[in-house]
């Protein structure tokens, strides 16, 4: 490949010039990657992993349309957005055309955390109140001011380390939360939670300014929110004097399937008051978005203060020729390649495929997800849910050794996480099930779980797949995992009772 460094050097100097805490993959034998097409990435050895994690990648590494619009666009002109320039406007009017109508006005940043924290400012200067909702195990980038929000970083820092102006929220999980699949309304219940929060902050003389929620929570556990409860939470937090932001950075263009946004899933009646998307957008590219109202967007001009800044430039260089070209390349790529269709058909047929696994192995607990967004629960006991943190980790390392890349996360780190690039394929959906399959049987084996007379009835599920929706190229290698980190915050909602069935959203 050319490298001009062994794996081996590679490792060391970044040891020596790259900061300790920038954690790399699989840190005993870790990964070096070179080149990335579709769903494949490529070591310096020229081996092939399927990669089932990258949504930054939105629509497939190394995309040629994608790298094309870059190309020309910057042997033409790249500069801030102080100057006139059709590809910022033009952009903006396709971007928000996705959009419910009242989301109409676009800030481009560089990242998801820039578009959050721009978020935070707008909510907090449309009425002047500084306090923040969040969920439970949320994470929204790594700026300070987003950390202050992200239970899922701060939980990891010293005690009380939880900001005077942060309430959280319980997060809105069905299976493992504080309302389950047998309550009767825990779109509602959830809510009312919120609704205390608010209550409770009033009485102490504090003024509500945003709730902030994934459209789904991702590294919180691929968590699906009950239908109806964003609505609630609307009313409540519109009431408080608030604004809903929606994070779709990990969610949104066409990931779910059926809908170009997540939030949507909620029903046509839900529109939050901010949405806010990250690199994906720009399939990797460093772009970022902030979409919002008219009222609000004026509300924040009025204060004055011109959103510039002459270090990174911020929206002044975020809007800029190439990032909008590669934006509106993205757009027509996922249109034009049909990959919501895509992330529906392939979605469903991952889902079925692992049903098929939560019937065979007890380490099943749940499987939950909508387009290619998708999480596996996994237990030690299915009656208590207890999490499976050791086998999870196991089954990822050993996905890794099969040349697959998964990760595993949520509050307790035993949720499989699925979001790959929306090129992901049928094929691609079977190899990896049928070699968690395996995988789990031999964990189950060893650790007494299923005998091995239970094992060798686990005949491995033969399946046509629809090869008019599969890519060209069938993955025949195995597999990968990358290493999520996870809030080390216990989860006392167990249960005795066995669950019921309830209504999940499904594409």
């Amino acid at each position: 490949m050319g490298e001009p460094y062994s794996k081996a050097e590679t490792l060391a100097l970044r040891r020596k010039h790259i900061g300790p805490s920038c954690k790399v993959f699989f840190a005993k034998d870790p990964l070096k990657i070179v080149r990335a097409q579709g769903q494949y990435m490529f070591d310096e050895n020229g081996e092939k992993y399927l990669d089932c994690i990258n949504n930054v990648a939105h629509v497939g590494h190394s995309h040629p349309y994608v790298i094309k619009a870059a190309t020309k666009q910057m042997e033409l002109l790249n500069t801030n957005s102080r100057f006139l320039h059709d590809n910022l406007v033009q952009y903006a009017q396709r971007l928000t055309a996705t959009l419910p109508e009242k989301l109409s006005v676009c800030y481009f940043v560089n990242s998801g955390s820039e578009a959050n924290d721009l978020a935070l400012r707008l909510a907090r200067q449309y009425r002047g109140h500084q306090d923040v909702i969040t969920l439970e195990n949320a994470y929204h980038g790594h700026v300070t001011s987003l950390i202050d929000i992200s239970p899922y970083k701060f939980n990891q820092l010293e005690k009380d380390s939880k900001k005077e102006f942060v309430h959280v929220a319980p997060s809105p999980d069905i299976y493992r939360g504080k309302y389950r699949e047998d309550h009767p309304d825990p779109a509602n219940a959830y809510a009312e939670e919120v609704k205390k929060i608010i209550e409770e902050t009033q009485k102490n003389g504090r003024k509500i300014a945003a709730f902030i929620a994934e459209s789904m929570q991702s590294c919180g556990g691929q968590v699906i929110p009950p239908v109806g409860y964003f609505q609630k939470v609307a009313e409540y937090v519109h009431a408080a004097g608030g604004v809903f932001i929606a994070d779709e950075v990990q969610v949104g263009f066409g990931r779910v399937g059926k809908h170009f946004w997540a939030f949507q899933l909620q029903g046509e009646d839900f529109v939050p008051d901010i949405v806010t998307m990250g690199k994906p957008i720009g399939n990797g590219h460093p772009m970022s978005c902030v979409v919002t109202t008219r009222e609000i967007a004026e509300a924040f001009g009025a204060s004055g203060l011109e959103y510039f800044n002459t270090v990174g430039f911020q929206i002044k260089f975020g809007g800029n020729p190439v990032s909008c070209a590669i934006g509106l390349a993205v757009l027509e790529v996922i249109e034009k390649e049909d990959l919501q269709g895509n992330a529906t058909r392939v979605g469903n047929y991952l889902l079925e495929l692992l049903t098929e696994q939560k019937q065979k192995h007890s380490l099943v607990g749940d499987i939950r997800g909508v387009g290619l967004f998708v999480g596996v629960d996994l237990v030690k006991d299915q009656q208590k849910r207890t999490p499976a943190t050791a086998e999870a980790l196991q089954l990822i390392y050993k996905l890794k050794e099969q040349q697959i890349i998964l990760s595993a996360d949520g509050p307790h780190r035993n949720i499989l996480k699925f979001k790959p690039p929306m090129c992901f394929s049928m094929e691609d959906a079977k190899h990896v099930v049928d070699k968690i399959d395996v995988l789990l049987t031999e964990i189950e084996v060893a650790t007494g779980m299923k005998t091995g007379n239970d094992a060798s009835t686990n005949a491995q599920c033969k399946r046509k797949t629809n090869e008019g929706n599969s890519q060209p190229e069938s993955v025949n290698e195995s597999i990968s995992h990358i290493n999520g980190a996870a809030c080390r915050q216990e989860n006392v909602f167990y249960s005795d009772k066995r669950p019921v069935p309830s209504k999940r959203i499904q594409t």
